[in-house]
């Protein structure tokens, strides 16, 4: 039998434990001069959408767990003691391609020098088409794929929905991409939904490394040498780590330590996406990227796909990203469940 005292705590466990269950309010604040959205969750700062022109893409920065903790990297908008400082087109949380009819839509940042700016394209947003509150938020927009002369090659319809508990945060995120002209995606590793880690969730570098894309650009990414990072990966296949990288599975997950808590960062695939399910572009420096369209460099040569689309063709693609903060990370149990129910969304 329970005494009284005993009792009291047991239903404060369960009274704790259903609110950490219970869905959070979510509230977006648009800034339209600005070309910003701000999404609160629970009264608390979640993420931006960000879509100022002179951005060379939107982006989701910088986004939270459910207690604060900043997942993404600083840099190159809010740099942060320790933080890398390569590959600065690596903004928060974004949806791009390394080739679409030989433009690179991935690496354009405010670092490409202006004689070869040509070379690269712009995802210019040019219309919010829905803000709402609610248990779920929904945030979405139109935008044009353009090059440098403002020529629409794709344009693109996203609907990015929020929703999150005491220790988690959910971004479910469906795009449509209707070609004005006809495009070919040709088979390249950068890509497609692409997340920048904070530097705790890296894993720890043993060496320098190097990283060339296919214009001949050099990255050199350097060995962390102040002990912060401590992150890993593991996919629903099993492949961990560094080994997780030109793999196939339903999901990644990142994981570390920040501060006291454990947190993790999980990409979910949908079964309706093209080449399901994805390689993951996971890199140990952090570069955390579902890319359904590289299959050469992933499988060393052995297979090329390509995807195009004329004319008034569209495709399709839908991830879920999950946030989770706490004493310890969703195991694959957990994540296979948020993958079954995610697979009967938007069927």
């Amino acid at each position: 039998m329970l005494h009284a005292t005993g009792v009291s705590l047991l239903g404060l466990f369960f009274s704790q434990a259903a609110m950490a269950q219970k869905k959070q309010e979510v509230k977006l604040v648009r800034d339209d001069k600005a070309g910003k959205i701000d999404v609160l969750i629970g009264n608390q700062p979640f993420t931006s959408f960000l879509f100022p022109d002179t951005l060379e893409k939107p982006v989701l920065y910088p986004i939270r767990a459910g207690n604060g903790t900043v997942v993404t990297r600083g840099f190159p908008f809010n740099p942060q003691p320790g933080d890398p400082t390569d590959h600065p087109h690596h903004i928060g949380l974004w949806l791009n391609f390394e080739n679409v009819n030989g433009l690179d839509f991935w690496n354009n940042s405010y670092a490409i020098p202006a004689a070869k700016k040509h070379l690269y394209g712009w995802i210019r947003t040019d219309r919010i088409v829905e803000t709402s509150n609610g248990n779920t938020g929904v945030l979405s927009y139109h935008a044009n794929w353009t090059n440098q002369a403002k020529e629409v090659l794709l344009e693109e319809n996203t609907r990015i929905e929020f929703s999150g508990t005491g220790h988690q945060r959910i971004i479910d995120r469906i795009t449509t991409l209707t070609a004005k002209t006809e495009v070919l995606f040709k088979d390249a590793k950068d890509g497609l939904l692409g997340f920048r880690a904070a530097h705790a969730l890296e894993i720890p570098a043993k060496k320098d490394q190097k990283f060339t894309d296919d214009k001949g650009n050099v990255t050199v990414v350097k060995t962390n040498e102040d002990k912060i990072a401590s992150g890993n990966y593991i996919t629903s296949e099993g492949a961990a780590g560094d080994a997780a990288w030109s793999t196939r599975a339903r999901w990644c997950k990142m994981y570390g330590k920040m501060g006291n808590d454990s947190i993790s960062v999980s990409i979910i695939d949908h079964p309706s996406n093209p080449n399901y399910p994805t390689y993951w572009h996971a890199r140990g420096y952090g570069l955390f990227a579902a890319n359904p369209l590289g299959e050469n460099i992933f499988t060393n040569g052995k297979i090329t796909k390509n995807l195009g689309l004329k004319k008034g063709e569209s495709v399709t693609f839908r991830y879920r990203v999950v946030i989770d903060d706490g004493n310890k990370t969703p195991d694959a149990a957990q994540l296979n469940k948020l993958a079954d129910q995610f697979a009967t969304k938007n069927k």
